[in-house]
């Protein structure tokens, strides 16, 4: 049996301008150091014991051509200076032998921290869900963080965010974040 889960996993992001939509895309994913590897988009399971590495050592253990399997958000516009952001956020529990949730967000007008912030919401929600945690989606999101933390089941919610506005003169531009998981 071949074993598909990973053990390591590390976030990186990019931003690519071109007049060519598919071309600002894969200046996006050179900006994010991954372009020559081959992407598969997965679910959003963050793997029980995954260790989160930092972008330079992950980039140094893919090779060109490699399959990776990512959860990854782009956004793409072409209006000028319309803001755009991609946001991957991460929810861990503080049991390291369950598995977290990673969410894939995109928007338009929001800057990296307002992305970052609900990319991170999203994941939480999915593992408060998970863990049996009372979720009021009512409440606001700090109210929600503070709730989280009293369970004490949540160990660390973050985000990987990219967002910028479209190009003054109208070409594509393309905003990307992603996790690399690494098996």
């Amino acid at each position: 049996m071949v074993d598909l889960v990973a053990k390591k996993l590390f976030l990186t992001k990019g931003k690519g301008i071109h007049e060519d939509r598919l071309t600002s895309f894969e200046y996006a994913l050179r900006d994010a150091g991954i372009a020559g590897t081959n992407l598969v988009l997965i679910s959003s399971i963050f793997p029980p014991n995954a260790k989160l590495i930092s972008r330079k050592e992950g980039l140094k253990k893919i090779a060109p051509g490699q399959i990776l399997f990512t959860i990854y958000s782009k956004n793409q516009t072409s209006e000028p200076h319309r803001m755009c952001a991609a946001s991957v956020g991460i929810a861990r529990p503080k049991d390291s032998n369950r598995y977290g949730y990673l969410s894939e967000y995109k928007s338009f007008g929001q800057n990296e921290i307002q992305a970052g912030d609900y990319a991170e919401d999203i994941a939480a929600q999915m593992l408060a869900s998970s863990l049996g945690i009372p979720f009021d989606a009512d409440k606001n999101w700090d109210e929600k963080r503070q709730q989280w933390q009293i369970s004490g089941e949540i160990y660390r919610t973050q985000n990987i965010t990219q967002a910028t506005r479209g190009n003054k003169d109208g070409k594509w531009t393309t905003v990307f974040a992603a996790a690399v998981l690494l098996l």
